[in-house]
């Protein structure tokens, strides 16, 4: 059944790349990997009015920032481009004109001003909104009229007035519309470009596309492409119409908000595997309860017979989850040269190791392992090790009150004093020095461990909570405690 197996993946390049077009782009790359066959991206740019400059770029560079390669299509060609619909429009025109020889289409002169006229008459008496076929059996002395008249008409498909039009979707069985309740629906606008229906249908056969994974919200546009593909004598791909993915509210998302696109999420530092495991799972079950998934893995385990018909709910802390999740079990390494331009615009500047005993990229590589259990994307990641980059922390109401405390000027003065005699500073020392506190002032004082590392711990970081306190101290390095601690007792004798 999957023999030659062509998908395509074919966005209007009018806005950023957005969450629902991206899960359509990943099943058809599913599709195309799982069954050994291609992914194909074509623009499908011919509404001038919507296009965005650079919006085709943008949508490319989200495709491979996800790792969605594309075997034919912009930047890669193939043997069926263009790939872009504004370079094809005489194709469609010739196409056009086939239909209209062979009678399956007509030229409509209605202006703008009648056919609006007639929409708010259609929605005055209740009736769906369509066009009334008007210029259906114009005769050729009626259209030569118009024509001397200057007016360029539009192309418009002769629907069948009888029967049914039917498609097999392969999730949802057969479904039938009656050709009564579709219009003579536009095929080539006004200005010679076509509408989505035309371009869609040859190209789609042109391209030899095998099956078509879209948002089910083109479900009713189906059987004007089943007609199509009818006047024309060719077979239809085999479809899949994707369940819509809703907003917590139960409305469709939509791809002007920019907080759901990709670049909005990438600006924020979630990492690629993370949207592309999450988006994996709106709409599609791997049926058993794994749910962290490589691109690899979802290969062998991606089926179109597991793809839900029931419309996904996309969940904003659900997609921080497995961001978190990554974020933890990345390398180091990795997720230190991703936070850099994160640093870089809070503090000028990606890491501060002098005077510690690591080397700058060993410092970051530390600071960003500390961190990174406490945040959710990249961009949090500067405001909980801002201790670290700070000349002066700003204390807490809670980190006030513990250097408020009788013991907390002994406490911060025995730290001081122990800085001052160590040559060296690293965690494992720092550690040490932590317990040998603890110690001395449980025998010597019967102070609890809280009473003797909270004023340290506000001292340093001007918080009582955060990472690792012996870390935090290697990481700013002897000279730097001191002076904050010194800082602290200041305060406290004042």
């Amino acid at each position: 059944m999957h023999d030659g197996v062509r998908v395509r993946f074919a966005p209007s390049p009018t806005g950023l790349p957005h969450l629902g077009n991206v899960r359509t782009a990943l099943f058809n790359w599913l599709f195309a990997r799982h069954y050994g066959g291609s992914f194909i991206v074509r623009m499908e740019d011919t509404d001038l009015a919507r296009s965005a400059d650079g919006a085709d770029q943008k949508i490319l560079e989200g495709l491979d920032w996800l790792g969605l390669d594309w075997d034919e299509g912009p930047q890669k060609g193939g043997g069926y481009g263009p790939y872009y619909q504004s370079q094809r429009v005489s194709i469609y025109q010739s196409h056009a004109q086939q239909l209209l020889q062979e009678g399956h289409a007509y030229v409509c002169y209605c202006s703008p001003k009648r056919l609006e006229e007639m929409r708010r008459e259609q929605e005055r008496r209740g009736e769906p909104p369509g066009y009334d076929s008007r210029c259906r059996g114009l005769s050729r002395a009626e259209a030569e009229r118009y024509e001397d008249q200057g007016i360029s008409p539009v192309v418009r498909f002769r629907v069948p007035l009888e029967g049914e039009t039917s498609f097999h979707d392969l999730l949802r069985g057969e479904i039938s519309f009656a050709n009564s309740s579709l219009d003579d629906f536009v095929l080539l606008k006004s200005d010679g470009y076509p509408t989505y229906h035309l371009a869609n249908v040859v190209d789609d056969h042109l391209m030899e596309i095998s099956d078509v994974l879209r948002a089910d919200e083109w479900i009713p546009s189906t059987p004007r492409h089943i007609l199509i593909y009818q006047a024309f004598g060719w077979t239809p791909p085999r479809y899949i119409h994707l369940p819509l993915i809703l907003d917590k509210s139960g409305g469709k998302m939509s791809k002007r908000l920019g907080d759901v696109s990709i670049d909005s999420y990438r600006q924020r530092g979630y990492l690629p595997e993370a949207i592309v495991n999450y988006l994996a799972l709106l709409g599609w079950s791997p049926g058993d309860t794994q749910e962290i998934f490589s691109l690899e893995e979802l290969v062998p385990r991606f089926s179109w017979e597991r793809i839900s018909v029931s419309p996904a709910i996309f969940d904003p802390k659900r997609l921080s989850w497995f961001n978190r999740c990554y974020l933890r079990s990345s390398a180091p390494n990795r997720i230190a040269e991703a936070v850099s331009p994160y640093l870089r615009a809070a503090y000028g500047r990606d890491e501060r190791s002098e005077g510690t005993a690591y080397s700058p990229g060993a410092w970051r590589e530390l600071l960003v392992d500390l961190a990174r259990e406490e945040v959710d994307s990249l961009d949090q990641m500067p405001d909980r090790v801002g201790f670290a980059f700070l000349d002066e922390v700003d204390c807490s109401a809670e980190a006030r009150e513990a250097l408020s405390a009788a013991s907390a000027g002994k406490v911060l003065q025995a730290l001081a004093e122990r800085l001052s005699a160590l040559t060296s500073l690293d965690a494992d020392e720092a550690s040490s020095l932590l317990q040998e506190l603890r110690v001395r002032f449980k025998e010597q004082e019967d102070l609890a461990a809280r009473d003797v590392l909270f004023p340290i711990r506000a001292s340093l970081t001007g918080t009582l909570h955060g990472p690792g306190l012996a870390t935090v101290i290697s990481l700013l390095g002897r000279e730097r405690c001191i002076e904050r601690v010194r800082s602290s007792l200041s305060s406290i004798s004042s």
